[in-house]
C-alpha cells in the first residue's frame, strides 16, 4: 500500500492543487470573482493549506524536504494571483475612464429649466409694493390659537367660522389649536410685539374645509394688511388699494367697495376690481374684503381706539393670479405640471 506522505504522492497532490488553483485563477473575470478563487485555493480552507498542516505527520527527516514542495506551491499561486489581480485592475480602471468619458467636442444637451411656482413670484411682487410704500413683511405660525384666530379679532364663539365644517381643528382639543383660517391673526401679533404705528402685509397659506374644484382650494394663500396709526380713514384703505390695483392689473384698473359685515372690521367693505383685461371684456370681479379696525380688535391687541385707528385688508393670491392671467382652474395651481408653469417665464 502506497504511504500517503511519501515525496511522490505529496508532488501530485501538491501539483493537482497548484494546477486547479491556476485554472481558477485564470477564470476568473472580476477581481470579486479572483478573491473568491484567492480564498478558495490559497486561504485557510483550500487544499494546498491542508497539505501544510499535514507536516506534522511527516517524519522529521523528510519534513524540511515537504514543506519547500508545499511552500513554492503556494508561491506558485500567490504570485499568479498577483499577477491576475493586476490584470484586471488595469481593465476595470480602463473600462471605468471609458464609461465616465466626456466627449468636450460634443454639443450640450439642452436641459429643461426649473423655477418657482408662479404663486410664489407673485406673492414676493405684491409684498415688494408694499415695501415700496415703506410697509413692512410680517409673517406668523401657520398652527395657530383660538384666541389669536378667532377672539382676538372679535369672532363670537358661535359664529359659522368656527365650526368644524369651515376650521380645521387640531387634536387634542384642550389645546385650542387650529389650522389658520385667515393671515389676520398675523395682524394681532404684530400690534401686540411692534411699536405703533404699524404698517405691515401678511401673506402666507391659510387653511379652509373646502372642497377642490375649480374656484375653491382647502390649502391657499392670502395676503393681509394692516395700517394703524393716528388719523387713518377709508381715505387712506381705498388709495392704498386703488395704488395695489394698478400695480396688479394695470393703469386703467380701479376699485369699488360695496358694504358688507366682517367681525374684525366696522365699517366693512367687498372689494371689487375693474379688471381691464378680463377674457370677454373688462367688467368688475370681486377680489377681497376689507374696512376699518374695529374698535375691540384693537382693544384686545392693547390698542387705545380713542387714539389710534387703522384699516385692515386681505385678497387671495391665487385669485390674484387667476385675474391676472385670464386662469380658468384653480387646480392647476396645485397639480405641479411643468407646462403650466412654463406659461410664466420659470424665473429662476
Amino acid at each position: 500500500m502506497t504511504d500517503p506522505h511519501t515525496s511522490d504522492d505529496l508532488g501530485a497532490r501538491v501539483e493537482a492543487a497548484v494546477g486547479a488553483a491556476l485554472l481558477a485563477i485564470e477564470a476568473a473575470q472580476t477581481t470579486a470573482e479572483l478573491q473568491a478563487a484567492k480564498a478558495a485555493h490559497n486561504g485557510q480552507g483550500s487544499a494546498l493549506a491542508a497539505l501544510n498542516a499535514s507536516l506534522r505527520e511527516i517524519a522529521p527527516e523528510e519534513r524540511k524536504a515537504a514543506g519547500q514542495l508545499i511552500g513554492g506551491g503556494r508561491q506558485q499561486v500567490g504570485a499568479a494571483i498577483a499577477a491576475r489581480q493586476g490584470e484586471l485592475e488595469a481593465a476595470e480602471e480602463a473600462a471605468q475612464l471609458e464609461a465616465e468619458r466626456i466627449d468636450v467636442t460634443a454639443l450640450p444637451r439642452l436641459q429643461r429649466p426649473g423655477g418657482r411656482h408662479p404663486l410664489t413670484l407673485l406673492q414676493e411682487e405684491m409684498g415688494d409694493v408694499f415695501v415700496g410704500m415703506g410697509w413692512e413683511i410680517a409673517e406668523g405660525p401657520e398652527l395657530e390659537h383660538e384666541w389669536y384666530n378667532f377672539d382676538a379679532l372679535n369672532v363670537d364663539p358661535d359664529h359659522p367660522a368656527r365650526s368644524e365644517s369651515d376650521t380645521f381643528y387640531v387634536a387634542p382639543a384642550d389645546r385650542h389649536l387650529v389650522l389658520r383660517t385667515q393671515t389676520s391673526p398675523v395682524q394681532i401679533r404684530s400690534l401686540l410685539t411692534r411699536e405703533l404705528p404699524v404698517y405691515v402685509v401678511a401673506p402666507g397659506r391659510v387653511y379652509r374645509t373646502d372642497d377642490i374644484d375649480a374656484t375653491h382650494l382647502p390649502v391657499f394663500t392670502q395676503l393681509e394688511g394692516l395700517a394703524v396709526d393716528k388719523g387713518i380713514t377709508m381715505a387712506h384703505l381705498r388709495g392704498t388699494l386703488e395704488h395695489l390695483a394698478r400695480q396688479m392689473f394695470g393703469e386703467e384698473a380701479r376699485i369699488r367697495l360695496r358694504p358688507n359685515y366682517f367681525p374684525f372690521t366696522e365699517p366693512s367693505a367687498e372689494m371689487d376690481v375693474w379688471h381691464p383685461g378680463m377674457r370677454g371684456g373688462a367688467r368688475w370681479v370681486e377680489w377681497g374684503g376689507c374696512g376699518m379696525v374695529n374698535p375691540n380688535v384693537l382693544r384686545a391687541a392693547g390698542v387705545d381706539p380713542e387714539v389710534h385707528s387703522g384699516f385692515a385688508f386681505g385678497m387671495g393670491i391665487e385669485r390674484t393670479l387667476q385675474f391676472r392671467y385670464q386662469l380658468d382652474d384653480m387646480r392647476d395651481m396645485i397639480e405641479g405640471d411643468v407646462r403650466f408653469t412654463e406659461q410664466f417665464g420659470m424665473v429662476i
